[in-house]
């Protein structure tokens, strides 16, 4: 390895070997330290600045700055300047110094051969015209399209609703399920009710299946009046949701209308089935006990039940002893 060096005349900085040689400080950070300490003295230029003009990039300049800091090579702080200001000084030394040498020589009067780095913010210009404090009361005009809190204004009465249905809505006699779509609710349930569970019913549609994320908003109404006239109807909720997931497409085949694929099948889902009568009161058999009786002898110790082949009532142990015994009289004769 061959080395040539030729003494500069003019434009040079003295660096020492352990400042270059730094195994904790990368090249980035050994560039920005010795651009700074080659700058003439009351030069203003930031960090920013110098990595900038060495071509530094921003993550290569903040991991520089912070070793910087690390080692003792670079000091900062913020203080307030006329005004109310703040600005931020920057202290850069060819050897670490610690926080208390720091402040020392920032606190000196200009003139140091420290080379100190100060940003502080520029003039700014006042905007035209008087300031204003934000509007209290109003809001913006805008088209009063479908329903809005808007109330209307003074003196002037709201229209009543009339009889025809409105648009997009459909009339009170589309047959759902065969009954005609109205605001039927079931014996002991108020409309309110109803509405609430029409409403937690399809909002939980998309923790249904993932097909079912994607439903226009703009459905929902509609989409909870056919839920309502299902469940006054006679559906349960579990009910509606089994007759949904059995109508969404299998192998994975994608919806993409999954709003009108949930009215749809809200239009078609079938009759509910009638309620069975309630069970007779007493205690209940089980089903292999279905066609069983109890024996009426009274000889058993527990209750002895037994499956009949006709109308006997007693099991078939009673029976048998019950019978006559023929006499060995006649027997002999």
């Amino acid at each position: 390895m061959y080395r040539h060096f030729i003494a500069p005349a003019r434009g040079f900085t003295q660096f020492s070997h352990g400042l270059i040689r730094h195994p904790r400080l990368n090249s980035d950070a050994v560039r920005i330290l010795t651009w700074q300490l080659s700058l003439p003295e009351g030069a203003k230029e930031s960090l920013s600045r110098t990595a900038e003009r060495a071509g530094i990039g921003g993550c290569a300049f903040t991991r520089a700055k912070r070793q910087l800091l690390a080692e003792g090579f670079l000091h900062e702080r913020r203080t307030q300047v006329t005004g109310g200001r703040w600005t931020t000084q920057q202290l850069i030394s060819n050897q670490p110094l610690n926080e208390a040498e720091a402040a020392k020589l920032m606190g000196r009067a200009p003139g140091t051969v420290i080379v100190v780095a100060a940003s502080a913010p520029g003039p700014r210009n006042p905007a035209v015209g008087d300031p204003t404090g934000p509007l209290a009361d109003g809001s913006p005009m805008q088209d009063r399209v479908g329903d809005t809190s808007y109330r209307p204004p003074e003196g002037e009465e709201p229209e009543a609703e009339s009889d025809a249905p409105r648009t997009g809505e459909p009339p009170a006699d589309d047959p759902v399920l065969g009954e005609p779509v109205a605001d039927e609710v079931e014996p002991g349930r108020a409309a309110p009710d109803v509405r609430a569970e029409a409403c937690a019913l399809i909002g939980a549609l998309p923790l249904l299946s993932p097909a079912l994320r994607h439903i226009p908003p703009a459905m929902t109404d509609e989409l909870t009046r056919l839920a309502a006239a299902c469940l006054a109807a006679g559906h349960t909720s579990a009910d509606i949701h089994a007759h949904l997931l059995r109508g969404l497409p299998r192998n994975g085949t994608p919806v993409y209308k999954p709003g009108g694929l949930v009215r749809y099948l809200l239009l078609h889902v079938p009759p509910a089935a009638p309620a069975s009568p309630p069970p007779p009161p007493g205690p209940r058999l089980s089903a292999r006990l279905a066609d069983a009786r109890e024996c009426e002898s009274g000889r058993h110790v527990q209750p002895m039940l037994f499956r009949p082949s006709g109308d006997e009532i007693l099991c078939p142990s009673c029976t048998t002893t019950a019978e006559p015994q023929p006499h060995h009289d006649l027997l002999d004769a």
